[in-house]
């Protein structure tokens, strides 16, 4: 039994560090997973048909799960950044951007950016395949490297408005309100302080780093799944810069515009019947298929709008669709790995541990739920694990659940962001750059800061 239980211990450990270099070697992720996948389903003695077939494929956390739950906006975030692309509509905003702010901002421009739209409720998939044609054009007016654009979008998408900041409908956010019984406000000053920790280092680190490729004379290089990048003197041909932005701030007020209205009417079951009424209630029902569906639209009317890609539009959405495949298929991967290392008795036996410890109990649930939020690769997949396991055993200890709702969240926005991490993955695939590439500068700005500002959180709290 006892050596049983080690083998196990030492599967869980070697699937997820095989996992981890396999992923920073550049092997395709789908083999890693796979691969990682069959030393825990051996090592626990999980059978294998049930680990690969179901808890890899179809479980609550299972690769196939996560891919046809999050098809639609896959596929409408790549047609969208296609299409914006090769309208030139990324370019015309890019250079409007650069003339008016100056090139050397283009983090800042980024970090912003994506940070509005994350707060304002937009997917991070979402924001990657929104913000990555615009990125190109800034980046290659600046000529700074893709890898610091990539962790300047982590750094906006995937940290401070996604955990931290009080009010943003995060499904991270939302996993916890509706956990706890709180409301989305919750710790609202712990989540304000956190953020600005998080924006200010990871601003400093980005602008450092800026400054240092700079010096090195590291230039920007497209990557070969890069178009339409030769932004030259013959722009009479790209459209105005007003018209550019046009669609995209359709969808993202496609998206926001539920939310707004929801807000100022008051509660839902009050609303009178009708078509507004009844497509308001869907659009705040559906958080993946309402912004596909804005996404969709915004295609649609960028299409119209500029003939350059009209004339060859199904052609240009089918190619959009093709390149979504791949990131889908590689983020499914890993978070099927971690349905599978959820289903192991290591793994239930180490939330018993981490409940009996002498820890104190803020410091016991920021292990807890980093380490869940490691192991399965998913900020959203640790918490929602977390809150229904462990949390009302943490409440009982006498931490407040606004207290609790805050900091769980924060802290499972950390160690979730290590380099098997589903969202790290698409993001990678989607830029065209390997982990050994850009993983180091993601890594500081989406793990280590993130657990700097979650400590920090937490020492303000211990302090009273």
């Amino acid at each position: 039994m006892i050596i049983s239980t080690t083998i196990g211990y030492l599967g869980l450990l070697g699937g997820l560090m095989l996992l981890i270099w396999l992923a920073l070697r550049g092997i395709n992720i789908v083999l890693a997973a796979l691969l990682s996948t069959a030393l825990v389903t051996v090592t626990n003695g999980l059978p294998l048909a049930q680990g690969l077939g179901e808890y890899f494929a179809f479980g609550g956390l299972g690769a196939f799960t996560f891919a046809g739950k999050f098809f639609l906006l896959f596929i409408s975030g790549a047609m969208f950044g296609r299409v914006m692309g090769d309208s030139h509509a990324a370019s015309s905003i890019a250079l409007a951007m650069v003339k008016r702010l100056g090139s050397h901002r283009v983090l800042w421009i980024t970090v912003i950016s994506a940070g509005l739209l994350t707060y304002g409720g937009v997917v991070v998939f979402v924001v990657v395949f929104a913000m990555y044609p615009l990125g190109l054009k800034l980046l290659q007016q600046a000529d700074v490297p893709k890898r610091l654009f990539c962790a300047a979008l982590a750094l906006g998408a995937g940290t401070f408005t996604l955990t931290a900041l009080p009010g943003t409908p995060s499904i991270h956010n939302v996993i916890a309100s509706a956990a706890l019984g709180t409301d989305l406000y919750a710790g609202g000053w712990l989540g304000v302080l956190g953020g600005i920790i998080m924006f200010v280092l990871g601003m400093w680190y980005l602008e450092r780093q800026r400054l240092n490729a700079a010096a090195a004379g590291e230039k920007f290089v497209p990557g070969p799944m890069d178009r339409n990048l030769n932004i030259d003197a013959r722009t009479e041909n790209y459209p105005a810069w007003q018209w550019a932005l046009l669609p995209l701030l359709l969808v993202m007020a496609t998206i926001m515009l539920p939310r707004v209205v929801t807000m100022s009417l008051g509660d839902v079951a009050a609303w009178p019947s009708g078509p507004a009424y009844t497509l308001l209630r869907f659009a705040n029902t559906q958080p993946i298929v309402w912004p596909s569906l804005a996404l969709f639209l915004g295609t649609a009317v960028t299409v119209l709008m500029f003939a350059n890609v009209r004339k060859t539009a199904l052609n240009t959405i089918g190619d959009g669709t093709q390149e979504s495949i791949m990131p889908l298929i590689n983020t499914a991967a890993v978070i099927g790995f971690g349905g599978v290392v959820t289903h192991t008795t290591g793994f239930q036996q180490f939330t018993q541990w981490m409940l009996m410890s002498d820890l104190p109990p803020l410091l016991s649930m920021f292990t807890s739920i980093s380490l869940i939020s490691a192991i399965t690769g998913s900020a959203s997949g640790g918490l929602q694990i977390f809150m229904s396991t462990m949390a009302q055993d943490y409440l009982a200890m006498g931490i407040a659940p606004e207290t609790l709702h805050r900091v769980a969240t924060m802290a499972a926005g950390g160690f979730d962001s290590l380099p098997h991490c589903g969202a790290i993955i698409a993001m990678l695939t989607i830029t065209g750059l390997s982990h050994k590439q850009a993983y180091f500068d993601v890594g500081v700005v989406t793990v280590v800061i993130p657990v700097i500002a979650t400590l920090s959180v937490m020492g303000v709290v211990a302090l009273g």
